[in-house]
């Protein structure tokens, strides 16, 4: 990974001496202006347009350099680290480039960019309009690349989407379920959502809800014994008397609950494995109470008989 991260940013480097080459000799084209340059207005134009695009994108990824490398010094990380404050330059970057382009463009078709512009005002009005959710995602999606309380890597719960996040556009943010599925959510969404940040705190909480019939007579203390006892294979990932039972909501012939276990760290296999075994132990308690309330009535059958 560390091979492959260092030659990206020698072709980083690369692509920024070659658009510096490149540079000078516009540079030159504009100093001294060859015949060429004065005698076919496709050449002028297009000249013009590289040098319009050229010289604000070559200070930008110098710029870019500079501060992804200032950050990693200053908060020592490893140069081939995903981080939030690094994608989000990434994304800017990618926005200017795409202006850079755009006016060049302008440029390249004979206009004066301010006349252009001004000329355009309404119908660029109208696009902001147009495009309004998608220009709020783009600034969402910044703001939560700058963030410290969302990074790559989190486990989060959106709602009732849950997943760790692997990445972040200008209009949503992937998270990787439990399944392996990829969750695209909108940026707009996340925003505006209560997150909870699983990885920010110090435990996990693993939570479990399942119904269980009144006449079975199981209490809370009862549950909460029982499965002590069950996870007691999985003490070392527990934090102690970590595992409670919470009465959810009593009906007319069940009872609600709800298993809270809190794990040391956040260990995705391990969580599945809790899960699972947790989901087993009140399937079997299930049974075991069919069992016991079959044999009650058989015998008294027998005896009607």
């Amino acid at each position: 990974m560390f091979a492959v991260k260092e030659r990206k940013t020698g072709n980083e480097i690369v692509v920024i001496l070659i658009k510096a080459v490149v540079y000078a000799v516009l540079v030159y084209f504009r100093i001294y202006k060859p015949s060429l340059y004065d005698e076919h207005v496709f050449v002028h134009q297009l000249t013009s347009a590289l040098f319009i695009f050229l010289g604000p994108s070559l200070t930008v990824s110098l710029l870019r350099l500079v501060i992804i490398f200032w950050y990693i010094k200053k908060h020592h990380l490893k140069s081939n680290i995903k981080d939030n404050f690094i994608l989000g330059i990434n994304r800017i970057e990618s926005i200017l480039n795409t202006v850079f382009f755009a006016l060049a463009f302008i440029v390249f078709l004979g206009n004066d960019p301010k006349t252009f512009l001004t000329s355009i005002t309404i119908v660029a009005a109208a696009i902001a309009l147009t495009f309004k959710d998608y220009i709020t995602n783009m600034i969402n999606g910044l703001i939560i690349m700058f963030s410290d309380q969302l990074s790559l890597g989190d486990h989060i719960k959106v709602g009732e989407i849950e997943g760790k996040i692997i990445d972040i556009t200008l209009i949503n943010m992937i998270l990787q379920n439990e399944d392996n599925d990829m969750v695209i959510i909108p940026n707009s969404v996340v925003f505006s959502s209560v997150i909870v940040n699983q990885s920010k705190q110090n435990i996990k909480k693993l939570s479990v809800e399942f119904q269980i019939l009144l006449h079975y007579g199981y209490t809370p203390e009862y549950l909460e014994s029982y499965l002590k006892k069950v996870m007691a294979n999985y003490a070392a990932y527990i934090v102690v008397d970590g595992l409670s039972i919470k009465t959810i909501a009593i009906n007319k012939d069940e009872a609600k609950f709800k298993v809270q276990v809190l794990l040391n760290k956040y260990d995705r296999q391990k969580e599945r494995e809790i899960r699972r075994e947790l989901n087993t132990a009140i399937m079997k308690l299930s049974e075991k109470a069919n069992r016991e309330e079959s044999a009650e009535v058989s015998p008294a059958r027998n005896g009607i008989n």
